[in-house]
């Protein structure tokens, strides 16, 4: 799972409006389409200085405090706030955290003392009209992913309930064991009182005892006149041994008691220690959860990235489809101008076009509409009838596939020196177009 993710600072008081217009919101529209993405233009003013825990927040037109926001994201700040280009920012929300109702929502500048700086226009999270209707491919794959985000969530919710819950018995057991020990320290405290008491007792009682003895060797004359003194002392003593006895029993019952509250005090470590192992198991199993979800995040920004480089792709080869057709629409248009001019020529040379030997194919003779280039004729044909070619330069026509020499042939020894032709389409080319006539050749690859 992510960081956790810090609450933003907020207000329980609403302040005056007088401060909603240090920071002002452009670019709003009326509606945006659920399923996307939702960036957020905004403008600092020039008294108002951001900070660290600035946040901009979604709410529901009719708030009463900050604390009701829907979602919010963190400012970013801007290195250097005298730069222009530093009042204008943006932030963007991610579509999985926007509203999916329809109700009207603004935006809201918060600064880092839960104070309101700006406020936009309402709008909505609605679709487009049907004939607006935009299709996104992958709609299904973000639903997907929210959902497994919400059931990570609600996962997530669970241990940590499950977690508070086993501390607050961790906490009630070393309170208990705490109470424990406090008593144990009390119990060896009466036993040390005891022990020294008994010590004090027993030194007394042979202290005594000797004096007694004494006494009795002293007194050992007056026997018969001290037998009943004597008995009445060992009465006494038996008496006080009895006691003693008496001590000594509760002396080793207080040690067995002390000996039952370690063995509980041992139980008591155990247990914890095993609650502990497993808070760090609940643990990893968050921190797996959170890789997870990191992962699902990655791989949505590599589809996003790759559906913009194939639209970016797209882009550029209709630009190069558009200059190719300007182009030929420039060279059909040169095309026609050469035509005209050489018409003219004819013209001026006082021949007719129609009238020389050679003419421009038509669709029914076959190539016309393969072979758009221009058509030179032969203005000098009919002064030349009588300079008959060698026979070797005779070659067959690839067009009328005659042996003998035709317009065909003619008009390609004549347009040798001055055009270029096309291996592929026959179209044909100025010789001084020479890089128009390499581009064209160039676009058959594509």
């Amino acid at each position: 799972m992510e960081e956790t993710i810090e609450d933003p600072p907020t207000s329980a008081v609403l302040l005056d409006h007088c401060h909603f217009s240090q920071v002002i919101f452009s670019s709003v529209e009326k509606f945006y389409i659920p399923g996307g993405d939702v960036t957020c233009h905004y403008t600092f003013t020039q008294h108002f200085i951001p900070r660290r825990k600035d946040w901009i927040g979604i709410f529901r037109v009719g708030w009463k405090t900050t604390r009701e926001y829907y979602t919010f994201m963190w400012v970013t700040l801007p290195i250097d706030l005298n730069n222009k280009s530093a009042k204008q920012q943006e932030v963007q929300f991610k579509a999985y955290y926007l509203p999916k109702d329809d109700e009207y929502y603004q935006f809201c500048y918060v600064d880092q003392d839960g104070v309101v700086r700006g406020a936009s226009i309402p709008f909505q999270f609605r679709p487009e009209n049907e004939e607006d209707i935009l299709v996104v491919t992958t709609q299904g794959e973000v639903e997907e992913i929210e959902q497994h985000n919400k059931e990570l969530c609600k996962e997530n919710q669970e241990l940590k309930d499950n977690c508070v819950s086993l501390q607050k018995q961790n906490s009630d057991m070393q309170a208990e064991l705490q109470k424990k020990q406090e008593e144990l320290e009390t119990l060896q405290s009466i036993n040390k009182k005891l022990e020294l008491k008994v010590k004090e007792q027993k030194d007394y009682w042979e202290t005594e005892l000797l004096q007694l003895k004494e006494q009795n060797q002293k007194m050992s004359s007056e026997n018969e006149k001290m037998g009943i003194r004597v008995d009445q002392l060992q009465a006494q003593l038996s008496t006080q041994e009895k006691e003693m006895e008496k001590l000594v029993q509760g002396d080793q019952d207080k040690t067995e008691q002390l000996e039952q509250l370690k063995k509980e005090n041992d139980h008591l470590f155990l247990s914890l220690t095993e609650q502990r192992k497993d808070q760090k198991k609940l643990e990893q199993t968050v921190e797996q959860m959170k890789q997870n979800e990191t992962t699902a995040m990655k791989k949505q920004q590599e589809l996003m990235d790759e559906n913009f480089d194939l639209s970016k792709r797209l882009s550029e080869n209709k630009i190069i489809c558009n200059a190719l057709q300007r182009e030929k629409e420039r060279l059909e248009g040169e095309n026609d101008l050469l035509k005209r001019e050489n018409s003219r020529l004819l013209s001026y040379m006082g021949l007719d076009f129609n009238s020389l030997p050679y003419q421009v194919p038509t669709s029914d003779e076959g190539g016309a509409g393969q072979n758009p280039g221009l058509v030179y004729g032969n203005p000098y044909s009919g002064i030349q009838e009588s300079s008959s070619p060698s026979p070797l330069s005779i070659k067959k026509c690839p067009i009328c596939k005659a042996d003998d020499i035709c317009d065909h042939i003619l008009e390609q020894q004549q347009m040798q020196p001055l055009c270029l032709n096309c291996p592929i389409c026959d179209k044909i080319f100025p010789a001084t177009e020479k890089q128009i006539f390499e581009d064209h050749v160039f676009c058959h690859s594509l």
